[in-house]
C-alpha cells in the first residue's frame, strides 16, 4: 500500500475524524503518498480493486445536495437516481455547491463531518465487498470501512446507482 499514518490531520480531516469517533468508528484516517484523482489511481495506491474504492460524489436534485457513495467501478445513472429521488432533475454542481454542502473538497468529500446532514444514497455494489475505502476530508486522505458501516454511518439508503 502506499499510505502513511497522519498524526497532525488537516482540519477538514479532523472534522470527520471527530464524526467518525462520535459514530463509534474506530479505523483511522490515512493519507495517500500520491493524489488519487480517480478510483483506479486510489486502488492502485491502496493494492485493492476499483470496486472498493467508495466514491463520495455530491449531486444536486432539484436544488438539493445528494451524496452518493458508489462504487468506483460504477458510474452513477443520473436518470435512475432522479427516478428514486423523485426529483425532476439530478445533476452534478460546481466546486462551491459542494464545498458550501460538504465543508470539503471535490476529491477529498467524506461520508460524514458535513456541516449539516445530507441525504445519501449508498450504492449496493459496495456489499460485494468485505472492506471498502472512503475519503477523509482531503484529497490525500482515505479510511477503511464496511458497506454496512457507510449505511449506518450515514444514515443512507441503499441503492443500485449504476448502469448495469
Amino acid at each position: 500500500m502506499n499510505i502513511r499514518s497522519v498524526e497532525n490531520l488537516h482540519p477538514n480531516g479532523q472534522l470527520v475524524r471527530d464524526a467518525l469517533d462520535r459514530l463509534g468508528v474506530a479505523s483511522p484516517i490515512v493519507e495517500t503518498i500520491d493524489s488519487s484523482p480517480t478510483a483506479a489511481a486510489a486502488a492502485a495506491q491502496l493494492d485493492i480493486e476499483v470496486g472498493q474504492v467508495a466514491n463520495s460524489l455530491i449531486f444536486e436534485a432539484d436544488g438539493e445536495p445528494i451524496l452518493v457513495m458508489t462504487s468506483g467501478a460504477h458510474r452513477v445513472h443520473t436518470d435512475r437516481l432522479a427516478t428514486f429521488l423523485g426529483a425532476h432533475a439530478v445533476r452534478r454542481p460546481d466546486a462551491v455547491f459542494v464545498r458550501t454542502h460538504t465543508g470539503q473538497p471535490i476529491g477529498g468529500v467524506a461520508p460524514v463531518g458535513h456541516p449539516n446532514p445530507i441525504r445519501t444514497i449508498v450504492d449496493t455494489t459496495l456489499g460485494d465487498w468485505p472492506v471498502v475505502w472512503a475519503a477523509g476530508g482531503h484529497p490525500h486522505y482515505v479510511f477503511a470501512t464496511t458497506y454496512e458501516e457507510l449505511v449506518r454511518i450515514t444514515n443512507g439508503v441503499a441503492f443500485n446507482v449504476g448502469d448495469d
